[in-house]
């Protein structure tokens, strides 16, 4: 669910290159004529349209103006997005009023940040994972990553569930024990910390950028559109590192990101508290239900290397910038807003917001178990009590080597396309809906995140229809809906 995530999603695939002589194989596996043959097409665009180009420049020019607005209007209007806008067309506010409200950068906030993302590189970097040595089921340690468009298939050290459990039994003892900071400390500083999470993002963005110009981690694996912007904005670079550990992707998605996003719900509720003298049943459904969904990110990050987020997307402002502003800043909107407007639900509606939250991590956890578990047993498993099914297909990498890929079309995988994109939609419903029907601030996630998964179901599956070709129509057949069975 990162901001690739886990994104502002504008990539658009276009070809790869205009021809490349291949040998086909023929029926029993021996070489047959070679032909002219359009080379499949396998990661971002190497040419952009109009229409992208105009929709990346709008993205680079508003999105940081919206994330400070959905921000702001829970600081000076109690979270009411209509407000201040009728004050502005009424004349009571200005866009200089309202700016000059907000709180700006503090030092102490830059302190604050740069110890938090230090904390973060030093345990990405410098703690080997132990806890796959003591907890079963859990895949830790050093791990493959998905062949890249170049055919090269990279090496991760995963130790994110590590670094959540180490960070979060820091936060845990100084709330109880130590007291080297209030428990309230994130959301005492949450817009000076916003100037400084943009600084970070931005710094990010144009280091990958101009490190893909002159000392790129693989050059091959590098797509260069002629367009700066587009450049700047979806990445250049498939995988860059700095030395053999250090991955980019891997840690601005999940740390100083996703690990974040815990601690500032608790922030928030450590306000309501402090603020009101208890913490309404919403705000604990909320915590509850994106700590499920954040642990079971670091408990299956192994699988995250399989997504389309480390095997499509390149590195750039939209996953330097978002994964260091979007994601934190956005996708606690609904903590945020019940520290402003604390809201207690009756017995009926928490229960319902639960049920709706659980079965909808239920279907988003098992459709991608299925699916993991098909892979890793090259479908010699068992799904729902049976054999699974599916489709054999082939491609090409990028150094011309061919490959082949099962697309299974039983389980979960059966029902739908994309049937954990729709748990996810479910759990992201679940977290609005805790916080009442008042106001519509909190409701933006889930808006997002249709248009987001919506987009990302279009966008995957032309990549897909491009790198397998005819095999991946005789998938779609086979599987007619992408996220609603009998209706999209």
């Amino acid at each position: 669910m990162a901001f690739s995530g886990v994104s502002l999603e504008m990539s658009s695939a276009v070809a790869m290159e205009a021809t490349r002589r291949r040998q086909r194989l023929s029926s029993n596996g021996g070489a047959s004529e070679t032909t002219e043959e359009p080379a499949g097409q396998w990661g971002r665009a190497w040419e952009v349209d109009w229409f992208s180009l105009s929709a990346v420049i709008l993205l680079l020019c508003t999105a940081p103006f919206l994330v400070f607005f959905f921000v702001m209007v829970c600081d000076q209007y109690q979270c009411s997005v209509s407000q201040p806008l009728v004050e502005l067309y009424s004349g009571e506010a200005t866009l200089r009023s309202i700016w000059d409200k907000a709180p700006s950068f503090t030092w102490t906030a830059a302190q604050i940040y740069t110890v938090w993302v230090s904390f973060q590189l030093v345990l990405y970097m410098c703690v080997p994972d132990v806890t796959h040595k003591f907890l079963p089921g859990y895949a830790g340690g050093v791990q493959d990553g998905a062949r890249t468009p170049a055919g090269l298939i990279n090496k991760y050290e995963i130790n994110g569930l590590q670094s959540w459990l180490i960070t979060h039994a820091l936060w845990y003892a100084n709330a109880q024990y130590f007291h080297w900071f209030s428990p309230t400390i994130i959301f005492d500083n949450w817009i000076p910390l916003l100037w400084c999470t943009n600084i970070l993002g931005y710094a990010v963005s144009t280091f990958a950028f101009v490190k893909a110009y002159l000392f790129p981690t693989n050059a091959e694996d590098c797509k260069f559109t002629g367009n700066v912007f587009y450049n700047y904005m979806m990445g250049i670079e498939f995988n860059p590192r700095i030395g053999k550990w250090f991955d980019f992707k891997l840690f601005f998605n999940g740390r100083p990101g996703i690990v974040a996003w815990t601690l500032i719900n608790l922030s928030y509720a450590a306000k309501q508290q402090e603020l009101y003298g208890y913490v309404t049943n919403s705000m604990i459904l909320v915590n509850v239900l994106q700590a499920i969904y954040v642990l079971d990110f670091f408990w299956n990050e192994a699988w995250y290397l399989k997504t389309i987020d480390i095997c499509h997307d390149h590195f750039g402002w939209y996953l330097g910038w978002g994964d260091c502003v979007w994601l934190p800043f956005l996708y606690t909107l609904q903590g945020l807003y019940l520290v402003y407007n604390p809201v207690q639900l009756s017995t009926a509606h928490a229960a319902a917001v639960l049920l709706l939250g659980l079965v909808g991590y239920y279907v988003f956890r098992f459709t991608n178990h299925q699916k993991d578990l098909f892979r890793r047993t090259e479908g010699k498993c068992s799904v729902w009590g049976k054999k699974p099914t599916f489709i054999e297909c082939a491609y090409r990498s990028g150094d011309g080597g061919l490959h082949h890929s099962k697309l299974m079309t039983s389980g979960f995988w059966g029902v739908a396309r994309h049937l954990n994109y729709t748990g996810d939609l479910m759990g992201s419903l679940a977290y609005c809906a805790a916080c009442g029907f008042g106001h519509i601030h909190p409701y933006f996630y889930i808006v997002y995140m249709t248009i987001l998964l919506v987009h990302r179901c279009v966008r995957d599956e032309h990549r897909c229809s491009s790198k397998y070709g005819k095999d991946w129509k005789r998938y779609t057949d086979a599987v007619p809906y992408r996220l609603l069975p009998g209706i999209f």
